[in-house]
This record gives C-alpha cells, sequence and structure tokens, in this order.
C-alpha cells in the first residue's frame, strides 16, 4: 500500500485486513527514508535506522492490532533525546555523546514496544533540544548535521534553512510531513512540538506535564519537559495519547496525572458547537496585542479564516488581550548570557535566556547521564562542555553559551534566584495569565497562531493541540515556496481531551494539511 499520506487509522486497518505486513510497512518506509532523506532533497531528519527494525517486524507479522497491542506493526520514530535500551545510540545530536547508549527504554519507549510498535529509528533534533548555545538554526546538531525543511528544502550560503524546520523536534515534524514513519514522537520544554508542528504542517498534542513521563528523555527543565505524539491527523494523535499517558513511579509528575479511557471517543465533527474560544487579539489595544498583531500579511489571512471556520462550527470567539503581566513575564524569570555565536546577528551581545531552564538543565542532565547513560564518557554537563572546547571545529559551530550559564550554577536547585524565577513564572505565566484569561473570559480554549503561545502555556505545563491551517511564504526580503502555518488550541491542565475535540472539528472541516511538494511518488 501506499504509505506516505496513510493515518494510524489507514495502517491498523489494513494491518487488521491483512492487506499488509509489519515488515512490509517498514520496508516502505525504509524505501523512503533512502529516497527522500538519504537522497533526493536530503531531509536529513532521520538520524538513525534501528538496525533492528526489521527483525521486529518480521516477529510482528502475524500479530493484528487489539486492544493489548493496539499499536501493532506501525513503524514509529523517536526523538533522538528519547531512551533506548537496544543497539541505537541515545546522543541528544552531540557528538560528545556520539557513542552513549542508554542502558533501558525510556518509559515512552517501553510503552510503545509493548503496544506492538516497531521502533523504526532515531529523529535528528536540534542539539540538546535547542537549549546549547543562543541563536542555533533549527534542526542542527553536531552530530546529525541539517534538518531541512520539507516544504522549503533551501539552504542559504552558511548552510542555514531560510525556511526553518521548527525545533527542536525538527526531525521528528520533518519525518511526519515527508511519510517516513506511520507517527513520530517528539518533545518539548517550549515549543519544541508546536515550532516544527507548524513548520511541517502536521498535527501534535504538547501534553499537560505529567500525562506522559518523561523517565529516559534527555533533559532541559524538570518543570516543563514532555514528551508528545506528531501524527497527520488528530485522531492519530489521539491514539497515540491513549498507549502514552500512564502514571509511572519513575516520574513523579505522572502522579496527579488525570485522563479518559480513550481520547477519540469524543472525537466529533459538531465538536466546536457551543465552544467559547479565546482569541488574544485587541488591535485597540496594540501594546498588549502581542499574538496577532506581529502577524505578517498572508498569516493574518490563514488566522482570519480560521476563526471564520471556527465561527461557522459553531463556536464564540471572545477576542480580548491577555493580561500584560501574563504574557510579559514576572520580574527575575531571565538571565544574561553574553552571546557567542557567530553566525548571530546579536554575535557579542547580552541576550536573556530563562532562569528556570538554565538551572534546571545542570541538574537534570547530570542525573541522566549517571543512571541512564551507557557506553560514553560523559558524566556531567561539564565533561559536555569540556568535550565541546576541546573540538570547537566540529562542536562548537554555534558555541555552547547556555551549556555554560548552567554548567556555573551549582546544580542543586538550591539557589534563590532559581526558586524565586519559577514562582514568578507560577503566578505570572499560570495565576495571573492563562487562569485568570480563561476563567474571566469562560473559555473552553485559547488560539494561538502556529508556535506562538507556547511559552505562556509551557510555564504552568499547560497543554496544546496544534492542527494545519493553511500556508505562507517568504522570509523577510528573500521569496520563498509556500510552507504551513498551524493552528494551536492551548487550554488548562489535563484538557488535552478538550483540546483534541476542538482541533477534530475543526481539521475535519478544513482539511488544510498536504504532502511537501515532490514527495508522493
Amino acid at each position: 500500500m501506499k504509505v506516505e499520506n496513510a493515518s494510524l487509522g489507514d495502517l491498523l486497518d489494513a494491518l487488521a485486513a491483512g492487506k499488509t505486513t509489519a515488515t512490509q510497512l517498514t520496508k516502505a518506509y525504509l524505501a523512503r527514508i533512502a529516497a527522500y532523506d538519504r537522497g533526493g532533497p536530503g531531509l536529513n531528519s532521520v538520524r538513525e535506522i534501528n538496525p533492528e527494525a526489521l527483525a521486529i517486524a518480521a516477529r510482528l507479522d502475524g500479530v493484528k492490532p487489539d486492544r493489548r497491542r493496539p499499536l501493532a506493526g506501525l513503524p514509529i520514530l523517536l526523538k533522538d533525546n528519547i531512551a533506548t535500551g537496544d543497539a541505537q545510540h541515545t546522543t541528544a545530536g552531540s557528538l560528545a555523546l556520539a557513542d552513549a547508549h542508554a542502558r533501558r527504554d525510556a518509559t515512552v519507549t517501553a510503552r510503545l514496544r509493548k503496544a506492538g510498535a516497531v521502533i523504526l529509528g532515531k529523529a535528528n533534533l536540534t542539539e540538546f533540544a535547542n537549549v546549547l548555545a543562543v541563536g542555533m538554526p533549527s534542526g542542527y546538531s553536531s552530530l546529525g548535521g541539517q534538518v531541512k525543511n520539507a516544504f522549503a528544502p533551501a539552504l542559504d550560503e552558511n548552510g542555514i534553512p531560510i525556511v526553518q524546520p521548527g525545533g527542536s523536534s525538527a526531525g521528528s515534524g520533518v519525518a511526519v510531513a515527508a511519510g517516513l514513519a506511520a507517527a513520530t514522537i517528539g518533545t518539548e520544554t517550549s515549543g519544541s512540538l508546536l515550532s516544527p508542528a507548524t513548520q511541517s504542517g502536521v498535527v501534535t498534542v504538547k501534553p499537560t506535564v505529567g500525562l506522559i513521563s518523561r523517565a529516559g528523555i534527555l533533559p532541559i527543565s524538570a518543570s516543563q519537559d514532555t514528551a508528545g505524539p506528531m501524527t497527520r491527523t488528530v485522531r492519530d494523535s489521539a491514539l497515540l495519547l491513549n498507549v502514552l499517558a500512564a502514571v509511572d513511579p519513575l516520574d513523579p509528575a505522572t502522579r496527579k496525572q488525570r485522563r479518559p479511557d480513550d481520547y477519540t471517543s469524543d472525537l466529533d465533527k459538531d465538536g466546536l458547537k457551543g465552544a467559547r474560544i479565546g482569541v488574544p487579539s485587541d488591535p485597540t489595544d496594540p501594546g498588549n496585542d502581542v499574538y496577532y498583531g506581529p502577524l505578517l500579511p498572508r498569516a493574518k489571512e490563514v488566522m482570519a479564516r480560521t476563526i471564520e471556520a471556527l465561527q461557522d462550527l459553531g463556536a464564540t470567539i471572545v477576542r480580548a488581550n491577555i493580561p500584560t503581566s501574563g504574557w510579559i513575564g514576572g520580574a527575575g524569570t531571565e538571565m544574561s548570557v553574553l552571546n557567542r555565536n557567530p553566525f548571530s546577528p546579536t554575535r557579542n551581545q547580552v541576550q536573556r535566556v530563562p532562569i528556570v531552564f538554565v538551572y534546571e538543565l545542570k541538574n537534570g542532565l547530570d542525573a541522566y547521564l549517571r543512571k541512564w547513560a551507557k557506553g560514553t564518557k560523559m558524566r556531567t554537563i561539564a565533561d559536555i562542555v569540556a568535550f565541546n572546547e576541546a573540538n570547537p571545529g566540529k562542536a562548537l559551530r554555534f558555541g555552547q553559551d547556555i551549556f555554560l550559564a548552567a554548567n556555573a550554577t551549582q546544580g542543586d536547585l538550591r539557589e534563590p534566584e532559581y526558586r524565586s524565577a519559577r514562582r514568578m513564572d507560577l503566578l505570572h505565566a499560570k495565576k495571573l495569565g492563562l487562569d485568570l484569561y480563561m476563567i474571566q473570559h469562560r473559555l473552553d480554549a485559547v488560539l494561538f497562531p502556529a508556535n506562538a503561545g507556547a511559552s505562556i502555556a509551557a510555564k504552568p505545563g499547560y497543554p496544546s493541540v496544534q492542527v494545519p491551517a493553511g500556508f505562507i511564504s517568504g522570509i523577510g526580503q528573500k521569496e520563498t515556496p509556500d510552507y504551513p502555518l498551524g493552528a494551536t488550541f492551548a487550554g488548562r491542565a489535563w484538557s488535552e481531551a478538550t483540546l483534541l475535540r476542538l482541533a477534530y472539528a475543526f481539521e475535519q472541516a478544513t482539511q488544510a494539511r498536504r504532502m511537501p511538494p515532490g514527495l508522493s511518488g
């Protein structure tokens, strides 16, 4: 069967009917990787193919998808910061971790295997999930190289994408868009699922922190990190949430988890009827119109059509800016870092980065390297910094300024500036931000263009669901081919089922997703 544009539902039906097998699907996706990722446009979205993929598929050829193994036979790619206790490496795209394996599967990996998925390989990513350096291009890693946007793969004179693939789950997004796997799993701290989803025109769920275990995932921020699915349809993402959302004793954040029995049960073409959707845009208050005000004309048109479609489908649109305190952030939530990235327009200038990321990075990464990594001499962030400094030509193309800042912290999360920053993040993004906004206007969700609302939702660990909405073009003064723009529905904790219902109704009415040109054959 033709796999490139097939949904999980299509593939599961074909497997159940005996029209294809796990081996046939795996071979089909491997052929597409060879044709389009390694050859053709050289998308470079897959960093490593699992050498055991075909053997795993062969063992599943006689297994039909059922309640016990709902994903039986489906080839799935994992972002290369998710541990696999097998022959594959787990590297976060870093040369310093080129030889690193994992002692055991991450909980996410283990749940996929138990559900019958074929772990096809590891997707390329922005190195260390884009917390290594200021201004690193999305999809670049010193080990994996540069991921290209499937809709606009051209690079500039420095080998940097003119149209970014979105980061840090760049390879995961591009691989789904290009039909290189049935689905992929990415991760997000603040925008790393939503950004590649909009750039690649795919569906993603950035879950509530604690819905999906983070055990065995190379971390940035324990306060904000999560894994999430990247798929071709909303229903596909709901199917994967059914498998991935589970309490895990290895991740304390999952203890408070709330989820329905089946995320697909509430999907309804009429799911927007009666919903109240907040559009944080009031042109009469331009200082606070930070999410829609800066949009360029084609993006404004896409979002205007999106809002019109939501109204036509029975939603009530509430237009009001989010309170200033919510989006501007609290005092002492950012720190100054000197940007030494030679390709950055702000080189040798001070840049602001989130304090919570910098302090939690050292604590979490050192713990991962201690407990999960094997086959590598890297045991601390200090070891990685030293390796990079000893191999600057290969490892430090864009610098490591954020790692330097993180390495300078104590690493025990006892510093008062860290504790204050975390409290202020929650006060402003949560209590005085999305909570106040949604309660005041009695909203079911907030609509953001692309990944514009990533930060305000990520700080309190709130969920977002993004679905393709249309196409835009151009970067600055440069003309480009058309590339996608997504619409994001964000809500409060554990509201994934509601957000999926709203996104599904919009998706079914608009059918805005399409394959990248030249990749359908």
